[in-house]
């Protein structure tokens, strides 16, 4: 028996003490262990199992192919973290055969990780070949077929990307039921692009890219298979014949080139179509594997593909959608005024992968007496109603602010009220702050904060450190409730983050450890002009896992007055608590 080393010498010995073939996962269901019986009956060794996916690597069915991960009973045991058993399952040996055995998953508490489930196994029969399919054209038995289509449901609908929910129809499909498999994709203007043209071969799948690219238009009366598919007509079997005559339109020319380069002799092409349009079409064709598709193969594909193209609506309308809010939010985002005495730069990244659009913002603007005023915001809420909502929240503030030349707070607490009755907002954080120079010729920065990440301030020296005073709390849920100003000089060279949590949050971390880690980033790069500062600082700054939109604001006060003296009498008029 061998394991990974020290620690787990205990775990080891209690292993081999068994008399069953067991192996130790973790909660992700990785092997972790595994006894002298386990690697003897898996003709494996430990270091070819430990840090391997137990699922992917050993479970199989009866022909030798991957058991789908939702129909797997030794899978969902290691992730449910319950005590089940079993039999009739087959481990794939490390010569490529099968073992038949009974299970048993169970919990354990080894003492070295917060879960993990043990699995003793043991053979119940002899080792043999993968049984052969059917030689009727290569079927799936029903259960496969009705394993294959649970299967297609819960892969393609868990993302909303498109892209990756095509990527996993090829490698549901291949090799279990073609040896290449080809997607073509119907753009919003009607142009053809062909996604993908598939392989499998020796295990892996491999893309085409000389193949892949854009198409000739939709031709609309011809009858070859692809024509009609990518015009929602009907499915078609197909093969090298079907194009070797005079071709009727540039598709037809471009399936002849398909299948010459691909050697398919049988193939099957269905449409891609979602209850509104054809998304466009889905090919599988057998070069290597000699069945010829039938009848009952093309209802079956049929079904697969009802079932991708639904979820690839979804994620076309998801990113629509998400598209429309980003779109939106950028053209709501301010230009930045030019300030005689300060340099100032903005950021706004959207969240990654498939996570929606936030209601992030950022503003800076010059008021009637002068000074410049800073916000940084963010609505409740990942959709248009937070987008929409940031605008209005945004355009808000800013007339009131310039109308009404009020301290941070009055502002911020006339803002409060406002949003019960004429903003869609439900919840928002903000960080409101007004900076000019005194009559000493000094630059202040005064602030309220309703509930938002504390501004940092960074000296040119490298002294970092959070505006923590003038906190209150978030916009909507207190508006009767006075809010308290803060103020801290700004020396000069020194920049100003205003950021929003994007930029700290991480499942894996606390605030605390996020606000530390963004700290000591913008330290490091105080010396640095302001355009690489805040490029350096969100890539160094923002997890990795991060999974919000940020928007950053970073403002720097240089030499020279801000504006011209004549406005230099005080910080606010003499009316400006009223």
């Amino acid at each position: 028996m061998t394991d990974p080393g020290g620690p787990q010498e205990a775990v080891a010995r209690a292993l081999d003490a068994l008399g069953a073939g067991a192996y130790l996962v973790d909660e992700q269901g990785s092997i972790v262990a595994v006894n002298a019986r386990g690697e003897a009956l898996l003709g494996r060794s430990a270091a070819g199992l430990v840090g391997q996916d137990a699922h992917d690597l050993l479970h199989r069915t009866s022909s030798g192919e991957p058991v789908p991960r939702a129909q797997c009973r030794m899978r969902k045991s290691v992730l449910d973290g319950r005590t089940e058993q079993g039999g009739d399952e087959w481990l794939e040996r490390g010569d490529g055969t099968l073992l038949p055995v009974e299970w048993l998953a169970t919990p354990c508490d080894t003492g070295i990780r917060p879960s993990a489930t043990l699995v003793l196994f043991h053979s119940a029969g002899r080792p043999g070949r993968p049984a052969q399919r059917s030689p009727a054209g290569g079927r799936l038995s029903e259960w496969e077929r009705l394993a294959l289509l649970a299967e297609t449901t819960t892969l393609l609908t868990s993302t909303l990307d498109i892209h990756e929910a095509l990527r996993r129809l090829i490698k549901l499909v291949l090799p279990r039921l073609a040896d290449w498999a080809v997607i073509d994709l119907i753009g919003e203007r009607d142009d053809v692009w062909r996604f993908a043209v598939a392989h499998a071969e020796g295990g892996t799948v491999t893309f085409r890219e000389d193949l892949q690219g854009p198409m000739p238009p939709v031709p609309q009366e011809s009858p070859m298979p692809l024509s009609r598919a990518l015009r929602g007509v009907a499915s078609s079997l197909a093969g090298p014949r079907t194009y070797q005559g005079p071709p009727d339109s540039g598709i037809a020319v471009e399936q002849r080139r398909l299948f010459d380069a691909t050697g398919m002799h049988s193939a099957i092409v269905v449409p891609l179509r979602s209850l509104h349009d054809v998304l466009g079409a889905l090919t599988l064709g057998r070069a290597d594997q000699p069945e010829q598709f039938t009848a009952t193969d093309t209802a079956l594909l049929e079904d697969i593909a009802r079932r991708a193209s639904l979820a690839l609506e979804n994620a076309r309308l998801y990113q629509r959608q998400r598209k429309v809010a980003e779109t939106m939010q950028r053209h709501l985002l301010p230009k930045l005024p030019h300030t005689p005495g300060l340099s100032m730069t903005a950021r706004y990244v959207p969240a990654p992968d498939a996570s929606q659009v936030g209601g992030d913002w950022y503003d800076a603007f010059t008021l009637t007496d002068g000074a410049t005023a800073l916000a940084v915001g963010d609505v409740v809420g990942h959709d248009l109603d937070a987008a929409a909502g940031m605008a209005q929240l945004r355009n808000m503030l800013r007339a009131y602010a310039l109308s009404q030349q009020k301290p941070p707070s009055k502002v911020v607490e006339w803002l409060d009220r406002a949003t019960l009755d004429i903003a869609e907002v439900s919840m928002a954080t903000l960080v409101f702050a007004r900076m000019r120079e005194n009559a000493a010729g000094r630059c202040e920065l005064s602030w309220t904060n309703a509930g938002h990440p504390p501004p940092l301030l960074v000296t040119h020296d490298g002294v970092a450190r959070y505006l923590t005073d003038g906190h209150g709390v978030l916009l909507g849920v207190a508006p009767e409730q006075a809010r308290p100003d803060a103020m801290a000089e700004f020396p000069p060279g020194a920049t100003l983050l205003l950021y929003t949590d994007g930029l700290i949050e991480s499942p894996g971390h606390s605030l605390g450890e996020g606000l530390d880690h963004l700290r000591r980033h913008a330290a490091s790069l105080a010396h640095r002009p302001l355009e690489p500062f805040i490029d350096q600082l969100l890539a160094r700054a923002r997890p990795p896992d991060n999974d919000d939109d940020v928007a950053l604001l970073a403002v720097r006060y240089g030499p020279g007055p801000l504006r011209p003296r004549p406005h230099l009498a005080g910080l606010y008029p003499p009316d400006a608590g009223g």
